[in-house]
């Protein structure tokens, strides 16, 4: 079974437009953050989700922020200076303040990640590091419980490959911030491509991050499955005849990632009903583990 498709909004030129064409393909998540689109992403996405609702479940993320956004933050006091500067923030208060302004412009957030929190704590000993990451996390648990949020997760770059942290790591501080009461600790978004292939690799042979996650109960959500777009220039004819003959270079890429074992989600950031439709009629039957490991190690001899 593949991973369902669902739209990620990072790099989208027209949001409300892709917005449209993933509701109308049946979208299960829309995910998206304060900084995307220059700050305008969750306020496109608002009218297009109030007109749909019910239909998906939405995910933004707190952390990162445009200097717009951040001049707005200072004048309200919830923004240290020095975090204003650096463009990233994991204060207590601004995460309730990130929080509230997407609830405005979203409606509702079924899932908040923490967006890159390596970011946040580069440098730092991994003592302060997972101290910093259960002050967080005991804020999002105290969101769930006053029901603003549905849950929340991590969505890392490059946190989970650099050793900043690991899955088991992040539950066990989860439920340390939880106390008594069960943790809310939903969800896991990290890269997962034919170009950043290591969680495809590890979980081929029953382990790593995702199988870790989705073992402890959380949706996996794979993004940046193409990239950037850096994948397509590798995509070599030979490449797309090996996965499935016939495809598009962007549709074999994906149902490559799509096809990780222990991943949930598949983020794209297809704004055309056409390649949507391309995308999801090639997810529609998987690459069995064997075939995937073929594509892999062709790659890695290649």
């Amino acid at each position: 079974m593949t991973a369902a498709l669902a739209l990620g909004t990072y790099r989208v030129r027209d949001v409300a437009e892709a917005a449209r064409t993933a509701l109308r393909a049946g979208t299960p998540w829309i995910d998206t953050a304060p900084n995307y689109s220059e700050g305008l992403a969750q306020h496109h996405l608002g009218p297009i989700l109030r007109e749909h609702p019910g239909a998906t479940r939405v995910a933004t993320k707190t952390g990162f922020f445009t200097r717009s956004q951040a001049r707005t933050a200072l004048a309200l006091d919830v923004l240290p200076v020095e975090d204003a500067t650096a463009g990233h923030s994991l204060d207590p208060r601004f995460i309730c303040h990130q929080m509230e302004e997407a609830i405005t412009q979203l409606g509702r957030v079924d899932l908040l990640f923490v967006h890159n929190p390596e970011r946040a704590i580069h440098g730092a000993d991994r003592a302060v590091m997972h101290w910093r990451l259960r002050e967080v996390f005991s804020v999002l648990e105290g969101l769930v419980q006053l029901r603003r949020i549905g849950g929340y997760g991590v969505a890392t770059w490059s946190g989970l490959r650099e050793g900043a942290f690991s899955v088991t790591e992040l539950v066990a501080l989860a439920r340390e911030a939880a106390g008594s009461e069960g943790h809310h600790l939903i969800g896991l978004q990290m890269p997962v491509s034919l170009i950043m292939d290591a969680p495809i690799t590890q979980a081929l042979n029953g382990g790593g991050p995702l199988v870790q996650a989705q073992d402890a109960g959380m949706i996996t959500f794979g993004s940046a499955p193409l990239h950037g777009g850096d994948l397509l220039g590798a995509m070599t004819p030979e490449l797309v005849n090996l996965i499935r003959p016939g495809l598009t270079p962007g549709a074999a890429g994906l149902l490559a990632a799509a096809s990780c074992p222990a991943l949930d989600v598949l983020l794209t950031s297809s704004s055309s009903r056409d390649h949507w439709d391309d995308a999801a009629k090639a997810l529609a039957a998987p690459l069995t583990p064997e075939h995937l490991r073929r594509v892999t190690d062709e790659l890695a001899t290649g």
